[in-house]
């Protein structure tokens, strides 16, 4: 069996090759077996933005924020697609929430 690191490259394979659909299937069965595998869920979040499917993308990216708490970049990126989504308030949110996340994680 593949690793989850392979699975992830194969779904990215299939999402440049212009197979969205298989890739999104590629990367949901791997979250059936590695549910907090950030990378796929992130993958995801992208994926069903470019689909215009939003709430699937904000839901994926949330999962992400759960994951990589100390990372800003990943509260940016939800912010982004709550803006694309119109969801303004939990845009702002959660810009808030990567600053947070920047302060407590500076080094020292």
């Amino acid at each position: 069996m593949s690793t989850a690191d392979e699975r992830y490259d194969e779904a990215i394979q299939l999402k440049e090759g212009g197979k969205v659909e298989e890739a999104i299937g590629k990367l949901r069965e791997l979250l059936e077996e590695e549910p907090d595998y950030a990378l796929a869920h992130s993958a995801l979040a992208v994926f069903y933005s470019g689909l215009e499917q939003h709430d699937e993308a904000i839901d994926h990216a949330r999962r992400v924020c759960e994951l990589e708490a100390d990372d800003p970049f990943s509260f940016v990126a939800l912010s982004l697609l709550c803006q694309k989504a119109g969801l303004i308030a939990e845009a702002e949110r959660a810009l808030m929430a990567a600053r947070q996340a920047q302060v407590e994680h500076r080094p020292s």
